[in-house]
């Protein structure tokens, strides 16, 4: 897999890409991350990639043409899955949205900033647009580290075991069950004497019966669905 992101600010994106699973996962060559600065598709001798939007109000918007010709460049050099917009009105990142990215080959990540990008980049280059929640920040440079770090742990051989990424929560619209480790005895606190038993069958019985009382409890909405 490879993701092209666009940045105003890739000084902010360049951390989460340099550890952990992520990083083994570009050192292992299982994708490939590029950041791309609109400021250098730009004609105006002072970088200029915003200005004030049309009608009046509060704010900056990301001119077009920089985008239009970053995107463009990038398109004449392989073919692209997706093109996504980092944008708070998009439709909500869960985990069926990142099972499905996740099997994508190519991969355009622009982030806005300020009061967002013209328009007319939507309606003419995005194929997708997707937010993290329902909260608004700076810029979509942190949700787009979150959105690439939901796929690229799923794309095969990233993990050390596949099958972890499987019983992670709402991959089965489930939330995951309680998990320990040694010691199995803390002060009072014991861990459950049938993880233990080394019974595996039931082991795993619990553990189901366990994550569908977790969700009936905390999330029965993903039991409705």
């Amino acid at each position: 897999m490879r993701i092209d992101i666009i940045t105003l600010f890739p000084q902010l994106l360049r951390s989460p890409f340099e550890a952990s699973i992520v990083k083994r996962a570009i050192d292992a060559e299982k994708v490939e991350v590029v950041f791309h600065d609109p400021r250098d598709f730009t004609n105006s001798k002072h970088k200029q990639v915003d200005d004030a939007p049309f009608g009046g109000g509060a704010g900056m918007v990301m001119m077009i043409e920089p985008i239009d010709k970053c995107i463009s460049k990038l398109k004449t050099e392989r073919t692209y899955d997706e093109i996504i917009y980092m944008t708070p009105d998009g439709e909500q990142l869960n985990q069926k949205i990142a099972n499905e990215c996740s099997l994508k080959g190519n991969i355009i990540i622009l982030c806005g900033h300020y009061k967002g990008v013209d328009q007319r980049v939507r309606d003419h280059f995005i194929t997708r647009e997707i937010s993290i929640g329902d909260f608004v920040l700076s810029g979509g440079e942190l949700a787009a580290a979150v959105f690439c770090d939901s796929i690229i742990r799923l794309i095969p051989g990233v993990l050390g075991n596949e099958s972890s990424a499987l019983s992670d929560s709402y991959q089965d619209n489930l939330l995951a069950p309680p998990i320990y480790t040694r010691p199995a005895k803390y002060k009072d606190w014991e861990v459950p004497s049938i993880l233990t038993s080394g019974n595996t069958p039931a082991v795993e019985l619990w553990r189901e019966e366990q994550a569908f009382e977790r969700t009936q409890r905390l999330r029965p909405d993903l039991l409705e669905e």
